[in-house]
């Protein structure tokens, strides 16, 4: 079993939110598992479902008949049932009881005007494995390939865990996104999320998805909104000092992990060799996809964003830390980096003010060149996060 990065509140009732196979129940099995100050109820036993949505009214009864001893009563799925949310608000008052409520996405239950518990309960989420909590076992290029959802670590063979990813793409449009009822038409969907597999790590052009998906515009902000929202993405604003000019400008999108990329844009078959630009594209979206969920773990006052210029010069990831000078890092899958890069680098930093570069690589060990520092990622993750 993986330890994982995230902290369970002690005071405090909580969401954790995630995308399908990320390891919610399990997580919550490790850190609250059943006994005498902890009851579970999960929404995913039919029989439990049924009961509940028919007589919600049960729910309430099975909270009142606890005895004294129980502090904690986790809710696996609460999505399904969103109205139940009512009688935990009662009891987060009435009982003092803390509650784990774990589904997939807060969506379901905005839309429906759920009692999200008015700041009663602080929202967690979990991600795939990082490198950290993977271990000794971790291996880069079979993460650029195959994800890390903690499913495939159980796995052996390309073959089984292609089939693996497949098989996911297909469960999240079946169960996440057509039984919850959040699309009309799922075709368009599907087609979206291919197409927006081929943008993964680039910056979103919605008027030639739009065409490519066979939607309009307005449709297609929609679906990367659904696609965020269910945890599946991630939308990656562009740098500026001022909001409102942030806001103005083209995002970057970033699937929450490379082997469901790899599955949606159906390249699980194409190898991956180093030194190409699939292999270094791949690696800056592994990285800035590990900074993001770091960020959620450790850095929650971090907030992450990109670079571009008129001149179409980038810093790949700014990371701006509160009390902190924003990092401009340049992400490389290569082993070192060249003085004409650190310098177009060190510039762009100077003309953002306090700006500190740093580039990220696969070097084996931390180097400075023209005075910017230059670090094995592992290293940059574990100094910085």
């Amino acid at each position: 079993m993986f330890h994982r990065l995230i902290r369970r509140p002690t005071q405090q009732s909580f969401f954790l939110f995630g995308a399908r196979g990320t390891g919610k129940s399990t997580w919550l099995r490790s850190v609250l598992p059943e006994g005498p100050r902890v009851v579970w109820f999960d929404l995913l036993d039919l029989e439990t479902e049924d009961l509940f949505r028919a007589r919600p009214e049960a729910f309430a009864q099975r909270l009142d008949a606890l005895p004294r001893s129980v502090r904690w009563v986790v809710v696996d799925e609460i999505q399904k049932l969103p109205r139940l949310l009512d009688t935990v608000h009662r009891f987060i008052e009435r009982k003092r009881l803390r509650f784990a409520l774990s589904g997939s996405s807060a969506r379901k239950l905005k839309a429906g005007g759920a009692n999200l518990l008015g700041g009663r309960a602080v929202s967690l989420h979990l991600f795939p494995l990082t490198e950290r909590e993977v271990g000794p076992a971790f291996d880069l290029d079979e993460a650029l390939r195959f994800g890390t959802l903690p499913q495939q670590f159980g796995l052996k063979g390309d073959v089984a865990r292609a089939s693996f990813l497949r098989s996911y793409a297909l469960m999240y449009l079946k169960e996440e996104i057509w039984a919850e009822q959040l699309v009309r038409k799922l075709d368009p969907f599907r087609r979206f999320l291919e197409v927006a597999a081929q943008s993964h790590g680039k910056i979103v052009n919605v008027a030639n998805i739009a065409r490519d998906t066979g939607v309009d515009d307005k449709t297609v902000a929609t679906y990367f909104e659904l696609v965020e929202d269910t945890h599946l993405g991630l939308l990656l604003e562009p740098f500026d000092s001022s909001f409102r000019r942030r806001l103005s400008k083209r995002p970057k999108f970033y699937y929450f992990d490379p082997g469901v990329a790899r599955a949606l844009a159906r390249m699980l078959e194409l190898p991956l060799p180093r030194r190409t630009s699939g292999y270094g594209e791949a690696f800056e979206a592994f990285v800035i996809a590990e900074v993001h969920r770091l960020c959620s773990y450790l850095r929650p006052g971090f907030r992450l964003s990109y670079l571009r210029t008129k001149d179409d010069a980038e810093v790949d990831l700014v990371v701006e830390r509160p009390g902190a000078a924003p990092l401009f890092v340049e992400i490389k899958s290569a082993t070192r980096a060249s003085e004409i890069e650190v310098h177009r680098l060190q510039r762009l930093a100077r003309d953002h003010g306090r700006a500190k570069p740093s580039v990220w690589c696969t070097a084996n060990a931390a180097e400075i060149v023209g005075g910017v520092e230059v670090l094995p990622w592992q290293a940059a993750l574990r100094k910085y996060f």
